[in-house]
């Protein structure tokens, strides 16, 4: 047998594999492909239909469709508007950072301290799900209202002779209200990250005599940064462009940028300009979700590197 007669199977072979591989990705393709046209329908086509818009100028009731910067130059030279957007961002950050800070605990102890039942713990950390998100807003309008719950407490309990008008319709107000209706965001991705966590690393720190805190500080909060960060991020990012929640219980100190949207394209009639400030809000949050991921990405490595 010559050399040539042997390569045959050898090639044939080779090309059987390739068209295996071949029809495997072409079957993959074809399987994604209802879930992709959905994303470009719903969500890619929309995003690039709002960027085209931002470009264009509105007379009157007409969309002029000619490319333009002018949108971009209003709303960078309204001081106002700036003063929003950044205020947002703030307001969002405070409650990611109330939300994280406060859900944390509960959900370590759900994760090492409950042994039986996690999943009616779980369920119980859900309940706020089972109304409507309108309804748990109006129900914070009800509790720090004038004659609401908490002054009608102070009043009764001699604290106060008359209700405090600092509760309701500020940015406090929001800000609570934001913490409170997110929690669960972000409690099951840190509980889940918790979870995960090898309880043999626990134990062998212990032995070798570390305290409890830098137990957590050593171990348990390095090893469960991805859901404190997936837990920022899901509560950062939807929260800036929040408009139900400021126009309820935030008042005209309390607005958002995403009530400002929300007049633009409503009855200020220019949308516009009102896609351009949804970008720019857009590229304002990239960022600082870009920032946050980097930050919290040195802070792993130099955790990995100390370890």
């Amino acid at each position: 047998m010559t050399i040539t007669q042997e390569l045959v199977p050898v090639r044939s072979s080779r090309s059987f594999l390739s068209r295996l591989s071949y029809d495997a990705r072409l079957r993959g393709y074809l399987l994604i492909l209802p879930t992709l046209l959905f994303v470009g329908l719903s969500l890619v086509y929309p995003l690039g239909l709002l960027v085209f818009n931002s470009f264009w100028r509105q007379e009157g009731l007409d969309i002029i469709r000619d490319f333009t910067f002018a949108n971009y130059a209003t709303f960078l030279g309204s001081a106002s508007q700036l003063l929003i957007l950044g205020k947002s961002l703030l307001v969002s950050l405070a409650a990611t950072v109330i939300v994280v800070v406060f859900s944390y605990p509960i959900a370590a102890y759900i994760a090492f301290g409950v042994h039986r039942h996690k999943t009616l713990w779980l369920l119980a950390v859900t309940i706020p799900f089972w109304t409507s998100y309108l309804l748990r807003v109006f129900a914070w309008k009800i509790i720090l209202g004038y004659n609401g719950v908490i002054n009608s407490s102070l009043i009764a309990l001699g604290i106060i002779d008359k209700p405090l008008e600092i509760l309701l319709y500020n940015p406090f107000a929001v800000v609570l209200t934001l913490a409170h209706a997110w929690a669960p965001f972000a409690l099951l991705p840190i509980f889940i990250s918790l979870s995960r966590i090898d309880k043999s690393l626990i134990e062998a720190s212990r032995d070798l005599g570390d305290s409890m805190f830098h137990v957590f500080r050593r171990v348990i909060l390095p090893l469960s940064t991805p859901g404190v960060v997936a837990a920022s991020l899901l509560i950062f990012i939807p929260t800036v462009g929040d408009y139900v929640t400021p126009q309820l219980v935030g008042g005209t100190s309390g607005l958002m940028v995403g009530n400002l949207v929300q007049s633009m394209f409503g009855r200020a009639n220019n949308w516009p300009l009102g896609a351009a400030i949804s970008v720019a809000t857009m590229i304002a949050v990239t960022a600082a979700a870009c920032i946050f991921l980097q930050v919290t990405s040195r802070y792993g490595s130099t955790k990995g590197g100390r370890a």
